[in-house]
């Protein structure tokens, strides 16, 4: 009888179990990469709270890096008041404030703590700056945005929604009176 003549698979699975079998290996590494990319198709925001702005779609491609979400926690909600320059004359930073929101009316009055000032008026900041060419300047009373943080425990019995006009008061008293 000839010697029998094997097929090089053959020989790769002949002394092989089903565990060492090179085609499940195969089978199971695909399997494997299949599940990873399953994985890579959800993308998950490092914080709690709603997206504000989208900036990609369903079945585009992202690259690491890429932003693709504006995520606003609602948990750590703060007003930006903008008051008139001469409004702001007695504000610092810790003193109480009471925001009323258009949203919700006067039925419910947020808590607040006067967390800081911005670094510069709306009209400093923006990308095309106002200036008046002829060189006849009027003064125009600026409006400097002044951050307010709220009560967590108020902003989850009555949550509150970007870009929402609201109504601020800071109780600019010494402490004490």
């Amino acid at each position: 009888m000839p010697p029998r003549v094997r097929l090089p698979r053959r020989v790769l699975i002949d002394a092989s179990t089903v565990e060492t079998n090179p085609e499940v290996a195969l089978a199971r590494a695909r399997r494997d990469q299949a599940r990873l990319d399953l994985d890579r198709t959800v993308i998950r925001a490092p914080i709690t709270g709603v997206v504000a702005r989208r900036q990609v779609d369903v079945g585009q491609r992202v690259q690491a890096g890429m932003p693709v979400l504006t995520v606003v926690p609602l948990q750590e909600v703060h007003v930006d008041a903008n008051f008139k320059e001469v409004q702001l004359q007695d504000v610092k930073v810790g003193q109480r404030a009471e925001v009323i929101s258009d949203l919700h009316g006067s039925s419910v009055v947020y808590k607040g703590v006067v967390e800081g000032f911005s670094g510069g008026t709306g009209s400093v900041m923006s990308a095309i700056p106002a200036q008046n060419a002829t060189g006849n300047w009027i003064k125009v009373v600026q409006r400097l945005p002044v951050r307010i943080r709220l009560d967590p425990a108020e902003l989850s019995a009555h949550p509150l929604q970007t870009g929402l006009s609201m109504n601020v008061t800071i109780d600019t008293a010494p402490s004490g009176q």
